[in-house]
């Protein structure tokens, strides 16, 4: 971790985030997403679980958000799933704006991790969950290039640290060298950066 990532200001990629969420439309719920197994209101709901257990990650708060294992359960939205998650965002941000929250040990998804970890763990599923949702959706998507840039190097060094191509996620799809970054990104976090929503 260099020391600009424990400068990572992670508002800029979750507004970007909101902005995708407020633009799903309730016909859109069911659709399928990159995310096996998940329609796109069960990834809204991972996205609000998320973003509360990295939160409290940060705040050092922990208890149930940041013990439960994300596979515990399929999550699911709540009737007020726009404003719930668009708050939630904006807390995640503000939490980790505080340098402290870098330092340290903390837990998030029952593992316990160092604080500058669980903050590029945090950048990496706002930026992937974001391609995610607007390949899912049919939006245009540009994540912040910061958090992109912390997302790519923990998806490339936990990829290097494997002797099978296997990533933090599963295995690795193999992406041209010259293509976008977020695309390589997404091919590393395990995910076909060709994937696109049924017609």
């Amino acid at each position: 971790m260099t020391a600009d990532t424990t400068t990572l200001d992670l508002g800029p990629q979750t507004r970007i985030l909101a902005r995708l969420a407020e633009g799903v439309s309730d016909a859109r719920l069911a659709d399928p997403t990159p995310c096996p197994d998940l329609a796109v209101r069960n990834l809204l709901g991972h996205l609000t679980g998320l973003a509360a257990a990295f939160r409290d990650a940060a705040r050092k708060d922990l208890g149930t958000t940041t013990g439960t294992s994300p596979e515990a359960s399929v999550p699911d939205i709540g009737p007020a799933w726009r404003e719930d998650l668009a708050e939630v965002l904006g807390e995640l941000a503000q939490a980790w704006r505080d340098p402290d929250a870098w330092t340290g040990m903390t837990r998030a998804g029952g593992i316990d991790l160092p604080g500058e970890v669980a903050g590029a763990v945090t950048a990496d599923e706002l930026v992937i969950h974001g391609w995610d949702l607007a390949r899912a959706t049919g939006q245009d998507y540009a994540p912040d290039p910061a958090a992109l840039q912390a997302a790519y190097g923990l998806l490339s060094a936990a990829a290097g640290e494997s002797d099978r191509d296997e990533g933090m996620f599963g295995p690795v799809v193999a992406v041209p060298a010259d293509a976008p970054l977020l695309e390589r990104a997404v091919g590393l976090s395990g995910r076909d950066p060709r994937w696109t929503r049924p017609a």
